[in-house]
């Protein structure tokens, strides 16, 4: 789905994911923010690109294409995108975004995944798989509709961030654990409890392994420098200190 700046002032905290990750009750205030703030699209989406490098005429696959931003960028460049995503709404903006016969669906990715074996070239799981606590059966999920040679790019929190921001906050994680935490976001007048999942880096190669995927590329981005002038001291802060993490993966 994707990242947005939490509210200033609220620090990450302990998990409580009872009502969290409302996207339908925020999807026009989240789509706002992630067109324009420097987390999405100067520097987590510019870097996703980037990675998937010339895709005309590639299938791919966006699991978890929000209001659509970055599969428009994708068909831009001439690829044949599909779009799936749990929240209705933003599919809605996503389906207003990229016109009544673009394929958008809503499925669940911890469930099958409604396409046959091989169906793509790419898929890109973007700001998505730290949102679920088991990595296994979407990533054997994800690999059956890849054909062969097919790519997976990832992105996710990056895990030092996510347990410095917890340790900054006076919570006793440990780095080598997977747990569960929640922020608060602000968005159109609202505040909304987001949850996700921390593992550690082998925690997520092992998955990765495990599903069968081959890994080329671990990356860790900056913004791009266009968001210097825009957010000066967010930019200064993203390109001395991690917050994202990105991978591509093959099926063979």
């Amino acid at each position: 789905m994707g990242r947005v700046s939490p509210v200033p002032g609220r620090p990450a905290s302990p998990a409580d994911p009872d009502r969290a990750n409302d996207y339908d009750s925020v999807a026009v205030a989240y789509a706002a923010a992630n067109e324009t703030g420097i987390d999405n699209a100067y520097h987590e989406r510019p870097a996703m690109l980037e990675l998937a490098g010339e895709v005309a005429g590639r299938r791919i696959l966006d699991a978890g294409c929000g209001a659509g931003a970055l599969a428009a960028a994708l068909r831009d460049r001439g690829a044949v995108v599909t779009g799936i995503d749990a929240s209705a709404g933003m599919l809605e903006l996503a389906r207003r975004r990229l016109g009544a016969d673009a394929d958008l669906r809503v499925a669940d990715l911890a469930r099958p995944l409604p396409f046959p074996d091989g169906a793509f070239d790419d898929v890109v799981a973007s700001l998505v798989l730290h949102y679920l606590e088991d990595w296994g059966p979407v990533l054997t999920e994800l690999r059956r509709v890849l054909a062969p040679g097919g790519r997976l790019l990832v992105s996710v929190d990056h895990p030092f961030a996510v347990h410095a921001i917890q340790r900054g906050a006076g919570h006793a994680t440990q780095y080598f654990e997977t747990y569960r935490w929640t922020e608060e976001w602000t968005l159109g007048g609202r505040t909304v409890r987001m949850s996700f999942w921390n593992r550690p880096l082998h925690a997520m190669t092992d998955a990765f392994t495990a599903a069968g995927f081959r890994l080329s590329v671990v990356s860790e981005p900056r913004p791009v420098p266009a968001a210097r002038a825009l957010f000066p001291e967010e930019y200064r802060a993203l390109t001395r200190n991690p917050s994202f993490l990105f991978f591509v993966l093959h099926t063979g």
